[in-house]
């Protein structure tokens, strides 16, 4: 398979980044909207619309800063050249520039209600779609993983197996959309939806961004890595309460079976 593999629509060649990109921006939106339509919203429509303005501008912004600070030595070298600096972006400087900025305008509106779990699924389809255009579009989208030998690596047209830890990162966001559901249907605190997706995407992205040819900045991570590591550490209270939670059901239901069984004899 050549990379990138370009699409073709009549007599039109188009790069498959564009149009999965763009493709993961529609269904999410469409996934968030027939979610709005079936379980309703914490806040009024007008204030949801503010909050999704806000995620969108704190996306670009903080998608761009994380990725010039992946390089820092690189991006003050290309400081004055537009094409560089306006290149590239990553999911979880994206993701935290969003969360930002919605605190920020939930303060200025006086909205104190948790906003974040209608996009949580959407989130994940999102990601999953766009990842596939990140696979089909190769080295040049700097998301192809180090060098395996196992026999699902990929070669991206440098002669290299390769770990495809885009197809990883669309595997874990569909199993953590299921995990979701599940949480969903349960009773669970307001913003925890959204809280497990943030979790859940940051420690998968600590991990499997051991396997991509990042510069290292300190200790051995990435910008991301530490980017990941920083929210990690700001969500770990729940992270324990989540914890705590499943350890006590489980006691609860050990108990419970126990009853049953001397009951029985």
């Amino acid at each position: 398979m050549p990379f990138p593999l370009y699409l073709r629509f009549g007599g039109f060649r188009i790069h498959p980044h564009w149009i999965f990109e763009t493709l993961a921006y529609a269904v999410a939106f469409q996934v968030y909207l027939a979610l709005r339509r079936r379980n309703g919203d914490s806040i009024d429509l007008a204030s949801r619309w503010w909050v999704i303005a806000a995620a969108a501008v704190g996306a670009v912004l903080g998608s761009k800063l994380l990725y010039w600070l992946e390089n820092p030595r690189l991006t003050f070298a290309h400081s004055n050249d537009p094409a560089f600096l306006m290149g590239g972006k990553t999911i979880v400087g994206a993701l935290i520039g969003g969360l930002v900025v919605v605190e920020w305008m939930k303060k200025r509106l006086g909205i104190v209600r948790r906003t974040g779990d209608l996009f949580a699924i959407p989130l994940c389809v999102g990601i999953a779609i766009g990842r596939i255009g990140c696979f089909l579009t190769g080295l040049e989208d700097r998301t192809a993983g180090i060098a395996t030998s196992l026999p699902w690596g990929i070669d991206f047209g440098d002669g290299i197996s390769r770990h495809p830890t885009q197809i990883y990162e669309i595997l874990f966001v569909l199993a953590l959309a299921g995990v979701i559901l599940y949480v969903s249907r349960k009773r669970y605190v307001e913003g925890d939806l959204f809280k497990v997706f943030l979790a859940g995407y940051f420690a998968f992205r600590l991990a499997v961004d051991f396997l991509k040819p990042d510069l290292r900045i300190l200790l051995g991570l990435s910008s991301i890595q530490w980017a990941c590591v920083m929210m990690l550490a700001y969500y770990a209270r729940d992270i324990l309460r989540w914890t705590h939670g499943v350890r006590a059901s489980s006691r609860i239901a050990a108990s419970e079976t126990l009853s049953e069984q001397k009951e029985t004899l």
